[in-house]
């Protein structure tokens, strides 16, 4: 494993991904039934942000640094818990850990619902289980996340969310991410599914057109670029959302336009929300 996240950990990206991801969930515990969260690639679950990874990119800093407290209105009530769970204080540069996926699922669920965490490198599993600690709602697989999901679909709730975030770091990771989709929604098409993606060529295009051929009722495409000017840095990422909460694209084109210029690096960063459409 080349990719290592300890030094990408509290950047914008990662913001951006847990303040969807938090919403979503918010909404799917709205509801008094069980609901499943399942994270294909979960990774080391916490991360050190004083650690020596952290600081040698200073990611954090341009990211979850950026987001102060007090939030001006129109954003406030949607990045509150977020907030909470990343240790966002207005005294702090950055927070002195930032959590992964899975630790915010888990402070979200409640008792009666379940996380099936997936990882397939060994030491971010020891370090995954680790963060998490006892936990009887909890399932952790150290295997392939897309082989995994397929044995979990479908699952024994009738609502819940699947995270698909894989690091790309495999040429094949978007062939192998378009196929475990259309398996997944051929088990459970009534799933929501969060699926985040780097921009970094056309590849998103290629899957965005792949679920427009799939005739899907519902998905939802969210991007957001900070205008990096450093010569092959990351500046843009996006999410797909399929059968997203029906409110989740007003309140992105309330958080977007904010994330944008809060976390810009240089002038005219970019944000854009629309549905996917069929052919």
């Amino acid at each position: 494993m080349n990719y290592r996240h300890e030094f990408h950990a509290g950047n914008f990206a990662d913001v951006f991904k847990h303040i969807i991801l938090t919403r979503i969930l918010a909404y799917l515990m709205r509801k008094e039934g069980a609901a499943v969260f399942i994270d294909t690639h979960a990774g080391a679950g916490q991360y050190d942000l004083t650690g020596e990874a952290a600081k040698a990119t200073r990611e954090a800093l341009a990211g979850v640094g950026r987001l102060k407290p007090p939030f001006p209105t129109a954003v406030a009530a949607l990045v509150a818990e977020w907030a909470r769970l990343a240790g966002v204080k207005a005294d702090l540069a950055v927070p002195t850990a930032y959590p992964g996926s899975p630790l915010i699922a888990q402070s979200m669920l409640r008792a009666h619902d379940r996380l099936c965490l997936v990882e397939k490198h060994h030491g971010a599993a020891v370090a995954l289980r680790v963060a998490c600690g006892r936990d009887r709602r909890l399932k952790l697989f150290e295997a392939d996340g897309y082989a995994t999901l397929k044995a979990l679909l479908p699952p024994p709730e009738r609502r819940g969310l699947v995270l698909i975030d894989p690091p790309f770091e495999e040429s094949t990771e978007f062939a192998d991410l378009r196929t475990a989709l259309d398996e997944a929604l051929r088990r459970w098409p009534l799933g929501t599914y969060a699926i985040w993606y780097p921009v970094k060529d056309q590849e998103p295009e290629r899957l965005v057109a792949h679920l427009a051929a799939l005739r899907l009722a519902n998905v939802l495409r969210l991007e957001l670029d900070i205008a990096s000017p450093v010569p092959g840095a990351l500046s843009a990422c996006g999410m797909i959302i399929i059968n997203p909460p029906f409110v989740l694209a007003e309140e992105a084109r309330r958080l977007l336009p904010w994330l944008a210029q809060t976390m810009r690096q240089s002038d005219n960063p970019r944000w854009h929300v629309d549905v996917v459409r069929a052919d």
